[in-house]
């Protein structure tokens, strides 16, 4: 028995992925397509994708806002755990990267559940809290630019009903977060992220080592 989270070998990361990961083709083949991007880290890992499936079942959600898309995975993950009727709201400023997100959404069948916004997501989180959907959702995702965490945080924590859930991808940056030889821009905007939920009694919270670290954020 450990007290602490196994170190992920690449054996034990492989073998992880051959025991539990359930990826549709469609699934495999957007990995695929991200994999020759430039900016391809960028992508969330597909035991990721499927532990936030299993979140969006649990909690018979039905509306979801995601902030940062890139190419997709994550909201394709997420749009094929929805029950007939539910939407993603999802925000990014990218047009040739959510391209390809379009591309494999109506590859699967989910396109009718996705709403993509191209703007400033604080643009469209307003927007959207203008029109009274406050309490609304019921899952937020958070993966976009770090300086802005805090920001998109506050918004959609406004947009989620009491018992919501927000997920916040790259919590733990590498690592950098705990080595205090590191002061660039993103790293201190993560650790105010943290230090700021930490304190946040509006909320349930768990920092999980999953990925590049997730934080679960439960609306009370």
């Amino acid at each position: 028995m450990t007290s602490k989270t196994l170190q992920l070998t690449d054996r034990l990361h492989a073998y992880l992925l051959a025991n539990s990961l359930r990826e549709t083709p469609v699934q495999r083949r957007l990995r695929a397509a991200t994999r020759r991007l430039p900016r391809a880290s960028m992508q969330i890992g597909p035991e990721q994708g499927m532990f936030m499936q299993l979140l969006v079942k649990l909690m018979r959600a039905k509306r979801i806002v995601e902030v940062g898309t890139f190419t997709g995975y994550s909201s394709l993950a997420m749009a094929l755990a929805l029950p007939p009727g539910g939407r993603i709201v999802c925000c990014d400023v990218s047009v040739a990267w959510t391209a390809i997100a379009r591309r494999h959404w109506k590859l699967a069948g989910v396109e009718k559940k996705i709403s993509l916004r191209i703007a400033p997501a604080l643009e469209t989180l307003d927007a959207l809290l203008a029109r009274g959907h406050a309490g609304r959702y019921d899952f937020a995702f958070i993966d976009a630019d770090k300086s802005n965490y805090a920001n998109y945080y506050e918004r959609c924590l406004k947009l989620v009903r009491r018992g919501g859930l927000i997920a916040a991808d790259n919590t733990l940056w590498g690592g950098s977060v705990a080595d205090l030889r590191e002061n660039d821009k993103d790293t201190r905007a993560i650790r105010a992220f943290n230090r700021k939920l930490h304190r946040d009694r509006r909320i349930e919270l768990a920092l999980l080592p999953i990925g590049d670290g997730l934080t679960l954020a439960l609306k009370r």
